[in-house]
């Protein structure tokens, strides 16, 4: 019951947060923002674009948006400022890595990565142990240590977690907690849970009122991701690159 209050209460933002420059909300939308592996923070395109045209307007050298370090010159360098900052115990640089070598194959280097990641509470980090757990990659599947994972992820703000949790409960027939799990994702943003919302509402699985209200929380999360510099450096990076 106290995990349940845990699981199903609605996070304050995704786990992605908050832009640690502008301080909007970050997109789902991966092409909306970029990691810097100097300092391991995830910077959206709007401060990525002001930074560039600083440097631009200034004839400056070209560095991080958020900590002014250099840009890393080759792939070399930026394994090794990835690496600096697993030294330092952060837990994005580690999940980071960890999800590079899982989508290259290397589950035993990612899951010692991710482990790490997910002790020092890394919702993404969560989310592939738990996938990892399902599929049987480098360990043993393990039903309870995924669901942990996936539970530990969608606490967290994951949305990709609060889906595979609800599948996992329309499969057992517990509609209630399938439909608690896709408006809080829905909330958050996350559009493929509005879609699925909205088929369960044509089959009657959840009522007007709470579908009528994920849409209007959907639409808020939504626009808080936007702003005028935002969709500038969106016209620019389509046209330039």
């Amino acid at each position: 019951e106290l995990r349940d209050e845990l699981l199903f209460r609605q996070p304050e933002s995704s786990y992605l947060g908050d832009c640690p420059i502008c301080c909007l909300p970050l997109s789902f939308n991966n092409n909306k923002s970029a990691i810097y592996t100097c300092c391991s923070k995830t910077i959206c395109k709007g401060c990525e674009y002001a930074n560039k045209l600083r440097q631009i307007e200034g004839r400056l050298e070209e560095t991080c948006p958020f900590c002014r370090h250099p840009l890393s010159k080759d792939d070399e360098e930026s394994n090794t400022n990835i690496m600096r900052r697993i030294e330092a115990n952060d837990p994005h640089a580690m999940g980071h890595m960890g999800k590079r070598h899982w989508d290259e194959g290397d589950y035993g280097t990612a899951f010692e990565y991710l482990s790490k990641a997910a002790a020092l509470g890394d919702a993404m980090s969560h989310f592939i142990l738990g996938h990892m757990y399902s599929w049987g990659q480098c360990v043993e599947t393990d039903k309870k240590k995924r669901l942990l994972h996936l539970e530990e992820a969608a606490i967290a703000g994951h949305p990709y977690a609060r889906q595979s949790l609800a599948y996992d409960e329309q499969e057992n027939e517990r509609m209630d907690r399938a439909m608690k799990h896709l408006i809080i994702a829905a909330n958050l943003g996350y559009d493929k849970a509005i879609q699925m919302l909205k088929n369960c509402y044509i089959r009657g699985h959840v009522s007007k009122e709470d579908f009528a209200a994920s849409l209007r929380a959907h639409q808020a999360a939504v626009d808080a991701t936007k702003s005028p510099l935002r969709e500038e450096a969106a016209n620019f990076f389509a046209e330039f690159g």
